[in-house]
């Protein structure tokens, strides 16, 4: 070959690969700037949610709410301090892991992100709660519900769905009052999340009589639920509770089925998906889950809501969507009140908030809780969700 081929080739080669490279660069950071105008300043709003292992589906699923609102936002201008705004999105993986979720907390912190929208479990959102605290960063988890996340004191932890003290509770209630069950078994993934629903439940329905037969515990990356069901069918029980994700309670519920236990298998939030449906198969109609805010169904713009999102992702909404969606707003509306995108004003402003929102009325306690809680509880009718009670708490 040629000096003048071999270095007509080389150059191409060269621009072929830089080119990749420019691709390949062009992820989150790139996309944001490209879409950033010369006259407009860029605050950063923060995102976790697993996004990889089992229940990725679930923090697509809160991912894409919080992008929905954020291109509203943007789309309808935003003003803040006389200063046009552009709000970007920076999504982090932590993976439902512990530790993970404190690196990627102070990766956001490290971006100079102006509020996060996360974490989705409670076993991260509580690790994690400490480095937002130390930042002085707003966090509003969307689906976090172990009481614990706002009882550590920081100023900085927010939530937009109702606590396990109250979803508990609410399971408990329905057993005793609506199942009339004598006898339940419990079992938990282990989690901060799983074992503390299982707790608060296991409270009420000591409370209110009941005889729990035997208390299992498993981790939230099983699939063969064999031996402990056999321990759990032995004892004969009315009712088993799952405290765990759907994608551990799905196989359990199936497998339940498969060794002939009659028992209904009641459940949180974490197991209440669609997906539960597809994961359990037939075994699903005997499922009752509750969820620890309002229906979709059941909110007032929540039609509208599901249709925006499915023409934007072509998928339907799992679960807190619609509440990771108006954690958005809720962090635009302090920074709107605070006439500022400095974090310390922002969360100033939030202990104010009162608004409505896609979920209902929005307002918190002195400890960041919701000051209206509500249960939602499903059955599965036809492999869907569907709606049996909603509980004000």
């Amino acid at each position: 070959m040629s000096n003048a081929k071999t270095k007509l080739l080389n150059s191409a080669l060269g621009a072929s690969v830089a080119t990749l490279l420019m691709l390949s660069g062009c992820g989150r950071d790139g996309d944001k700037a490209a879409a950033i105008p010369s006259d407009a300043t860029e605050v950063k709003i923060g995102h976790v949610a697993p996004l990889t292992g089992p229940i990725a589906h679930l923090g697509k699923d809160n991912e894409n709410g919080a992008r929905l609102a954020l291109e509203e936002i943007n789309k309808a201008g935003l003003i803040i301090d006389g200063k046009k705004v552009v709000l970007t999105l920076v999504p982090e993986d932590d993976a439902e892991d512990p530790k993970t979720a404190t690196q990627v907390a102070q990766k956001l912190v490290d971006e100079k992100v102006v509020g996060v929208v996360g974490h989705l479990n409670s076993g991260t959102s509580i690790p994690a709660s400490k480095i937002y605290s130390d930042a002085g960063i707003t966090q509003i988890s969307p689906s976090s519900t172990n009481p614990d996340y706002t009882k550590q004191g920081f100023k900085t932890t927010y939530r937009l769905v109702a606590t396990d003290a109250q979803q508990g509770p609410a399971l408990a209630n329905y057993v005793t009052k609506t199942l009339h069950a004598k006898t339940v078994a419990i079992v938990d993934d282990s989690t901060q999340y799983g074992k503390g629903l299982a707790d608060e439940f296991e409270k009420t329905i000591r409370a209110a009589g009941v005889q729990v037969v035997t208390r299992e515990a498993s981790n939230n990356k099983a699939t063969d639920f064999k031996a402990i069901l056999t321990k759990v069918k032995g004892t004969k029980p009315d009712v088993i509770m799952y405290g765990g994700m759907d994608a551990t309670g799905g196989p359990l519920t199936k497998q339940a089925a498969e060794l002939g236990i009659v028992a209904k298998v009641v459940g949180g939030d974490g197991m209440c998906t669609e997906k539960l449906a597809e994961l359990a198969g037939d075994a699903v109609v005997n499922v009752v889950c509750s969820e620890a805010g309002m229906a979709l169904s059941k909110m007032a713009q929540g039609a509208d809501f599901q249709k925006r999102y499915k023409a934007r992702f072509n998928s339907e909404v799992q679960i807190y969507a619609p509440f990771t969606y108006d954690a958005v707003y809720v962090l635009v509306d302090a920074m709107k009140r605070a006439n500022s995108t400095d974090p310390a004003k922002i969360l100033s402003t939030m202990p104010g908030t009162k608004m409505t929102g896609l979920v209902g009325n929005i307002a918190f306690d002195n400890k960041g809780d919701m000051r209206e809680g509500i249960i939602t509880l499903y059955d599965f009718k036809d492999k869907k969700k569907s709606v049996l009670d909603i509980v004000k708490m």
